[in-house]
């Protein structure tokens, strides 16, 4: 378990270690395995929760920072650990974020004390997480817009998509490191934050690595760091 600099997190934790065997290009997992020569085999390290014995603080940790837990090359019996570890430790929560929301069905519900999200880089990646997230029961279901890569919609059609998904948590950030090639668009942010707003009044966590953008782009603007209502 490591303090990490991850904005809506306290910690991360990676029980499972290797190299995914599905990527992105934009993956910094993938480029810090490269970097470090890290091990890419596939396993389970249950040691990694024992930081969890030490942290008497209620705490939101994130698990899988480094992995993507939902794929079909993780074992079932290291996700039934998983969530039975989470459970032990009902004072913390504890955040899963994939980009296999189709495989989020077989662990539904979800223990109380873990929120599930899907990252979505474009809009079909929103629908298609909305959609997979409307299928299970969590105590919070959220979209996590990082890198927000390509988003073309209005907020009304944002909107429905967010109520029928039964979201209560939106994450925004872009592309690190910061370049201007790979920056969003300003009005597709203002797009999903309006669509956030009244009257579903949805959470709406915006990294800081956005800064620089609404620094620029948006006279007046704010940076909402908010979260969910639990």
């Amino acid at each position: 378990m490591t303090k990490t600099k991850i904005e809506w997190c306290d910690y991360t934790l990676n029980p499972v270690k290797g190299l995914c065997p599905v990527g992105c290009s934009y993956c910094y997992a993938r480029a810090m395995y490269k970097r470090f020569k890290w091990n890419p085999e596939i396993r389970y390290d249950s040691n990694t929760f024992a930081g969890l014995a030490s942290l008497k603080k209620p705490s939101r940790i994130f698990v899988g920072s480094t992995f993507e837990l939902f794929g079909d090359w993780v074992r079932h019996e290291w996700l039934e650990d998983i969530f039975m570890i989470a459970q032990t430790y009902p004072q913390h929560t504890f955040i899963f974020l994939t980009k296999q929301p189709q495989n989020l069905i077989k662990w539904s519900p979800f223990p109380e004390n873990c929120w599930v999200g899907v990252s979505a880089t474009n809009y079909e990646m929103f629908t298609k997480g909305c959609d997979k997230l409307a299928e299970i029961e969590a105590s919070v279901k959220f979209i996590s817009f990082e890198p927000l890569l390509h988003f073309k919609a209005k907020s009304p059609l944002i909107q429905a998509r967010l109520f029928d998904g039964g979201i209560g948590w939106v994450i925004i950030g872009q592309q690190t490191p910061v370049k201007k090639a790979t920056m969003p668009k300003i009005g597709w942010i203002q797009e999903i934050l309006v669509a956030c707003d009244n009257p579903i009044n949805i959470p709406v966590f915006m990294k800081n690595n956005l800064k620089p953008l609404l620094v620029c782009q948006w006279a007046g603007w704010k940076l909402r760091q908010e979260f969910p209502r639990v």
